[in-house]
């Protein structure tokens, strides 16, 4: 079964057929970093980290262009509050950013441009469009993209111009010609510090949020490339804006593959600071680890609205410990995975399917109960190897069940052996406060006959 995934473009599941055999070159868009990244950023970073993970395991070679936006108005804005450089923010936010997401198990992608980087390919291009009329010079100095001149403005949300609104970061400014033409250079104001201003053919200002992903992209991976990926909220105006000026500027198809994910509720609300629902990545990652968080996240197909709560984060803890609990004292067999194993087929067509994590997922626990019943070393293997392509089940089960622990193991080992003793004595009602008074502290004893080992809880 060879790989199908959703196209927004088309709106239909369609058979995947990268540009260059066995090459496949995706553009995700990124941070904006000026702040601590926080559970929505985590939601759409997980989600193409998957289709980057999945699409190596099918043997492809993967070019994955995953951008930083180091320029912009909630930058400049920070960075005048803070007093501080925005060159000095947005360093201090980057390694914030790859510190929580490398918590999560998320990979490096293949290069992580700056848009700072990239200011002459941006002011190439707009000069090209400049060149073919679909872009123009306002009054007030700014160069503005024509939606009207673009044929086919709309295709990616599937609306008509007429029907299309200004979207949140396209501001109706007088110097427009219409409502809908978007900035691509934005002219310098006074107000603004001198590191937020750039030298062009149009005088001193900065580029538009729409123009970087654009220029980057295309320097990168070609004006023509494989996949293109963010979160839903990005469909329009964003994406709609990179493939009118990508496409008036290179007179081709910009991208084949438009996916999206699903937006992420809090307590089936949407997340803001002004309900009191906000969390960053750092505030999940001091209450849950970084691999329950992921698994969280992997429960829920990348197209789905993701309800994000405490509950439910508890019981993916939960399940996941039953996956480490399994592979718990089983020495994992040698090799890679057997694709030919009736449970790896399963996995297979379902992260062949649309990417679909939650039947995969299912896979998993399909394995770890076979692992419960048989103890097979090749199994565990199988559970674990599947598990890898997830980025998931990788650590030593020992380790990841007894990790964060609230007393030291040595009292609890303590504990173990005066709680035998006292078996030993028949004193059953020291044994079994013994049990009790760990519990309550999160420790969980598990007997068997080969003795005493414990869990976190």
């Amino acid at each position: 079964m060879t790989l199908r995934i959703f196209n927004t473009l088309s709106r239909e599941v369609e058979t995947f057929a990268p540009i260059e055999p066995n090459h496949v070159r995706m553009y995700v868009c990124g941070m904006t970093i000026y702040d601590l990244c926080h559970v929505g950023h985590a939601r759409f970073l997980m989600a193409f980290d998957v289709v980057y993970r999945w699409l190596l395991t099918l043997g492809y070679r993967v070019t994955y262009v995953r951008n930083i936006t180091d320029i912009d108005d909630k930058i400049i804005k920070r960075a005048l509050e803070r007093g501080i450089a925005i060159r000095e923010l947005t360093e201090e936010m980057t390694q914030a950013m790859h510190q929580d997401i490398g918590a999560l198990g998320i990979a490096a992608p293949t290069h992580e441009p700056r848009a700072t980087q990239h200011v002459p390919q941006m002011l190439e291009m707009i000069g090209t469009l400049e060149r073919k009329g679909l872009a123009y010079r306002a009054d007030d100095g700014d160069v503005n993209f024509s939606v009207r001149k673009f044929p086919g403005y709309g295709k990616l949300s599937g609306k008509s111009i007429d029907q299309l609104r200004a979207g949140e970061r396209v501001a109706v400014l007088e110097g427009k010609e219409d409502p809908l033409d978007f900035v691509l250079w934005k002219a310098a104001k006074d107000s603004e510090p001198d590191d937020a201003k750039w030298d062009s053919p149009y005088g001193k200002g900065r580029p538009g949020w729409h123009i970087e992903c654009s220029a980057m992209s295309c320097a990168i991976l070609g004006a023509h490339f494989d996949i293109h990926g963010g979160g839903m909220d990005l469909q329009f105006p964003h994406h709609e804006n990179e493939i009118a000026q990508s496409e008036g500027a290179s007179g081709e198809r910009f991208v084949n593959y438009w996916m999206h994910n699903g937006f992420l509720n809090v307590d089936n609300e949407k997340m803001s600071k002004s309900l009191g629902n906000f969390f960053t990545i750092r505030d999940v990652l001091k209450r849950y680890d970084g691999e329950t968080i992921r698994y969280f996240m992997l429960r829920t197909h990348y197209r789905s609205p993701f309800n994000f709560s405490d509950a439910n984060l508890d019981d993916a803890r939960h399940a996941l410990r039953r996956l480490y609990t399994a592979l718990d004292g089983v020495a994992v067999a040698d090799g890679a995975v057997d694709w030919a194993a009736p449970q790896a087929a399963a996995f297979r067509a379902a992260m062949n399917d649309d990417i679909n994590t939650p039947e995969a997922v299912a896979v998993l626990f399909e394995l770890a109960g076979e692992l419960n019943r048989t103890r097979s070393p090749q199994t565990a293997a199988l559970l674990k190897g599947l598990g890898a392509t997830l980025g998931l089940l990788q650590q030593a089960p020992r380790a990841y069940l007894q990790a964060g622990n609230l007393v030291d193991e040595s009292r609890i080992g303590e504990l173990i052996a005066e709680r035998a003793a006292a078996k030993s004595a028949r004193d059953f009602a020291r044994a079994d406060q013994i049990r009790r008074d760990l519990a309550a502290v999160g420790i969980v004893l598990q007997d068997s006959p080969q003795g005493t080992t414990w869990m976190k809880a």
